[in-house]
């Protein structure tokens, strides 16, 4: 599993009119190729009257699976251009399918690769990108008088809680790097004076918000 990598937040679009075509980006993560098609496919449904639908997927920790498709463009003016802005913008698991409307007037070919490459920009500055970390779920389990002093450091901390489960006695789920593991320990049983019972659980990415890339 990677350490860090970068990905879509979700569902996003933006349309941009250059010459009097319309370009509709529409963007979403996709973990397997199976997802991405299946979002291209709705796309394609939705806009069955549209000039063309092209679509670019960008799959795996290595980028192991990528297409591309002009969906009746010029060769290599549609799809690759799209591909090209998802690896150069450094996303991972992203689907991108750009719906053209014809306005008319021809764009050539430097055209149709600046607008088609334009809109999946446009496209993932509506979807925003999170930088995704691997990290440690500790599990914290105390009894309830703790529960607030506990609850409030860690929430002024650089830790982020997960979840927090109620039973006879709290248990808090804390994302933790895994070189902090031991630091984070000494943390929680000198805030707890030791009355604390600390276990190390699964491991998951944690999705931090950054904005554009």
């Amino acid at each position: 599993m990677l350490q860090t990598y970068y990905t879509v937040k979700g569902y996003g679009e933006r349309e941009i009119v250059i010459e009097k075509s319309r370009f509709i980006c529409y963007i979403n993560r996709a973990e397997t190729e199976e997802e991405a098609v299946a979002f291209i496919q709705q796309i394609k449904k939705k806009h069955w009257d549209a000039t063309h639908n092209c679509s670019a997927y960008l799959i795996g920790e290595h980028d192991q699976i990528q297409k591309a498709n002009d969906d009746g463009e010029p060769s290599g003016t549609a799809g690759v251009p799209m591909l090209e802005v998802l690896k150069k913008k450094g996303v991972k698991d992203t689907v991108a399918v750009v719906t053209r409307y014809f306005g008319g007037i021809k764009l050539g070919a430097g055209g149709l690769v600046r607008a088609y490459s334009r809109a999946v920009s446009e496209g993932l500055n509506a979807a925003g990108i999170v930088e995704r970390r691997l990290m440690r779920i500790m599990h914290v389990t105390i009894d309830y008088p703790w529960l607030g002093k506990v609850e409030n450091e860690l929430r002024s901390s650089r830790y982020t809680i997960k979840n927090i489960h109620y039973s006879d006695r709290v248990t808090i789920g804390i994302f933790v790097e895994e070189m902090n593991k031991a630091a984070f320990s000494a943390w929680i049983e000198d805030l707890t004076n030791g009355r604390s019972a600390i276990s190390e659980g699964e491991q998951t990415y944690l999705e931090i918000e950054i904005g554009a890339l």
